[in-house]
């Protein structure tokens, strides 16, 4: 063999290793977390129920939540109608029994989600214009005036129940709801709750020792302690609002009767007194609301359009508030036929409205929708429980009264924990898009702030008897503006869905979230629908197909 000449036995170079992985920004800072449809903490969703004890407790629960914007309402609108307590407590039945109704035909037959129906704060524009427009008017007594005003109210609810009657089974709205994405969503929910803040700290600052300790109360009992005391996790996690209340209400009639509030001015009294109300020595032991029960409804052209203005409101506010609903009882986003159905139903329930006699109509409750994040109860059953404790407490005046009798600065306080909730869960939407996008940024942002900025605007500039801004020689023209745009869902909406839609809609369907979104825009795209929406009893064999 010739040999090489090279020397073969030397030690080979060692191996170079090869260059770090480059990691993504902050990937290597913590754990990130997948989208996820549904809130794994909840511990009751829609379909599932807890044991009856505690389903009764819960519905009663949702039955106080409620009843503080009916007492708002009513308290407000009466007195300027002309209204004595009596008839303030009488209101205040309907309302309740008016609330029981919807909420038990929305339950079972329209969005199927579990959510309270409750007075709208929407029609507080045109029913303030109605009473203007009878305030220079003479009339026997001021009851009569009183009744006068209800019966045009009851007038305008009738005609402007069929817009949402006729936009819910035509299919209009749903049309309309296909429009959206979760980049519109994520906007309107947070102004369904964050639109809501004057019912917050405001109305809790004008009694302060008692809603500053309501809310400081329940943010303890309700997240450390029940952390703390873990035998009563579960208790306070669920019945930590009702234990709150308790205590201080009766803080509150401790200070009413030691004579606290003998001496100071008559807002602060309305605020803070517990028997201030006069509702339960004015309601009747037994009463049932009934049609027509203040005279035959009046008709009047004028005070229909401002109407019809705060109907397209709460068709608005209702859809923001059941996309909520669902994220917060483990169902999917309602599809839009659910959508059109249910606001169809709710026109059908302004209608009853208007029959009965009720001082507003009625949209999705925020603050019950927050009650089942705060609970972490999303059981449909439940809602459906507490309308027992509404027609109890609506014809058995005197025990609705004692209730009623709570402070509203305890409801103020409530209000800032449940609508915080709702917010959040708006954000929460923003996890099906592409957060670094600058285009979902600039239509999120701009929605979300003329969402709050406009109608903050319109209701500052409102005078304390009810003329808005917008001032033409046609009143009717104006009561519709100044509602539309006196609501932070609809202009969150209108906002949202027009920037959204125009703005490269095409190139951006990926960062959009249509992607995740669209199987849920109908009836068989996702498998889920069917099982949270379908109707009880089979009832869909026996209606016609172009009503579901």
């Amino acid at each position: 063999m010739v040999e090489t000449g090279h020397n073969h036995n030397h030690t080979p170079p060692p191996p170079t290793a090869p260059p770090p992985a480059r990691l993504p920004l902050g990937a290597a800072r913590g754990p990130s977390w997948t989208p996820t449809e549904q809130l794994h903490q909840l511990q009751y969703c829609i379909h599932s129920n807890p044991s009856w004890p505690e389903t009764f407790l819960l519905a009663f629960q949702h039955y106080i939540v409620m009843l503080g914007s009916i007492v708002l309402i009513a308290s407000t609108l009466v007195p300027r109608m002309g209204g004595d307590h009596g008839d303030k407590a009488r209101v205040i039945q309907t309302l309740l029994f008016m609330s029981a109704i919807n909420t038990l035909l929305q339950t079972f037959f329209g969005s199927r989600l579990p959510t309270v129906m409750n007075p709208s704060f929407a029609y507080m524009l045109p029913v303030s214009s109605i009473i203007n427009d009878y305030s220079n008017r003479t009339f026997k007594s001021e009851h009569e005036r009183f009744e006068v005003t209800m019966r045009t109210i009851q007038g305008s609810l009738i005609v402007s129940s069929f817009i949402n009657i006729f936009i819910g089974y035509s299919r209009a709205w749903g049309s309309c709801t296909k429009r959206f994405s979760p980049i519109v969503i994520v906007p309107v929910v947070c102004v369904v709750g964050l639109g809501l803040f004057a019912r917050g700290f405001p109305l809790l600052a004008n009694c302060v020792e008692l809603g500053l300790p309501m809310l400081i109360l329940l943010v303890i009992t309700q997240q450390y302690l029940r952390r703390i005391i873990h035998r009563a996790h579960a208790i306070l996690e669920r019945y930590g609002l009702l234990l709150c209340v308790g205590i201080v209400w009766s803080f509150a009639a401790i200070l009413t009767e030691a004579g606290t509030y003998n001496n100071v001015g008559e807002q602060t009294k309305q605020s803070c007194r517990t028997d201030h109300s006069y509702l339960i020595t004015s309601a009747p032991w037994i009463r049932i609301s009934y049609p027509f029960q203040w005279g035959a409804p009046i008709f009047r052209a004028s005070h229909v359009f401002g109407m019809m203005g705060a109907a397209i409101v709460t068709t608005a506010e209702t859809t923001g508030t059941l996309f909520a609903a669902a994220r917060l009882s483990g169902a999917t986003p309602p599809p839009a036929h659910v959508l059109s159905s249910s606001i169809g139903l709710q026109g059908i329930g302004m209608l009853l409205e208007g029959i009965f006699g009720a001082a507003v109509g009625t949209t999705a409750s925020v603050e019950n929708v927050g009650l089942l994040g705060l609970t972490h109860i999303g059981s449909r059953r439940v809602v459906q429980i507490s309308t027992a404790f509404m027609f109890f407490f609506s014809i058995f005046g005197k025990f609705g009264a004692f209730f009623a009798s709570i402070p509203l600065p305890i409801f103020a306080a409530i209000y800032c924990v449940l609508f915080g909730i709702v917010a959040a869960v708006g954000i929460s939407f923003m996890q099906f898009v592409n957060n670094n996008s600058l285009r979902n940024m600039y239509v999120v942002g701009l929605s979300l702030f003329l969402g709050i900025s406009i109608p903050q605007y319109f209701i500052t500039t409102t005078t304390a008897d009810g003329v808005g801004p917008v001032r033409t020689d046609g009143i009717w023209f104006d009561d519709w503006l100044n509602t539309i745009f006196s609501s932070s869902p609809t202009v969150a909406i209108i906002v949202g869905t027009l920037l959204d839609n125009t703005l490269d809609a095409k190139s951006s369907v990926n960062d959009r979230g249509l992607g995740w979104w669209k199987p849920f825009q109908h009836r068989n795209g996702d498998v889920r629908n069917e099982e949270f929406y379908s109707l009880p009893l089979r009832i869909r064999e026996y209606l016609p197909s172009r009503f579901l």
